[in-house]
């Protein structure tokens, strides 16, 4: 595998995004030192290149890239992963509001915390928090499926066409649209296997208690 070492600490976001697309055409895996929670690492990139990215970055990390896979060691801002087409990010510590905003494929996840309207407008793909979500998570969803492991506070669901939400903590309140449905056996055998991929572990009992937020028929 050849890897390359970005070192961001002196460059300014123009540039960072400049280099990494030159690498990434000719390198299996870059690794980005000190981001320093610059904002837009990674936008439009198009390679299929791994890219490990040591701190945090800022906001619209990931946005509008098609099959890269990006891992942050560290948290993001707003808007992570933006209107991905094909790829994967995962963002170790925790995300600001709008993670995984207007995807349309591809797999966001962020282990801890993300701030509110969590996966509004995707059309599509896979978000997973494994903490908490702030209100208005699925805010007019059009496809995919947004996976919280943790609470979510305010309307869920606002104005939801299609897609999923599935949430195995509590829902304080659901948005207007959104209504909940049993959870089927298919569903629960989904959700493990995507779940186990990447590393959560979860219970029977826990899959069976996820609740299911649709479209109100």
């Amino acid at each position: 595998m050849k890897e390359y070492v970005i070192d961001a600490k002196d460059m300014d976001e123009k540039e960072l995004n400049r280099t990494i697309k030159q690498q990434a055409a000719h390198h299996d895996k870059l690794i980005i030192d000190n981001p320093e929670s610059k904002h837009n690492i990674c936008a439009g990139l198009t390679e299929d290149v791994d890219i490990e990215i040591n701190g945090s970055a800022g906001y619209f990390v990931g946005t509008m890239v098609n099959r890269p896979n990006i891992h942050i060691n560290g948290n993001a801002g707003w808007f992570a992963g933006d209107n991905m087409t094909e790829g994967e990010l995962i963002i170790e510590g925790t995300a600001g509001d709008g993670a995984g905003q207007g995807i349309y494929g591809g797999t966001v996840i962020v282990k801890g915390n993300a701030g509110s309207r969590t996966g509004e407008i995707m059309k599509g793909g896979t978000v997973i928090i494994g903490g908490n979500s702030g209100f208005m998570t699925g805010l007019l969803m059009m496809g995919g499926k947004l996976i919280i492991l943790g609470d979510v506070t305010d309307d869920v669901g606002e104005s939801i066409m299609r897609g999923t939400i599935f949430v195995l903590g509590d829902v304080k309140s659901l948005g207007k649209n959104a209504a909940m449905e049993k959870i089927t056996p298919e569903d629960q055998s989904e959700l493990k296997e995507i779940l186990t991929g990447y590393g959560f572990e979860l219970t029977d009992i826990d899959y069976a208690n996820f609740k299911k937020i649709v479209n109100m028929q």
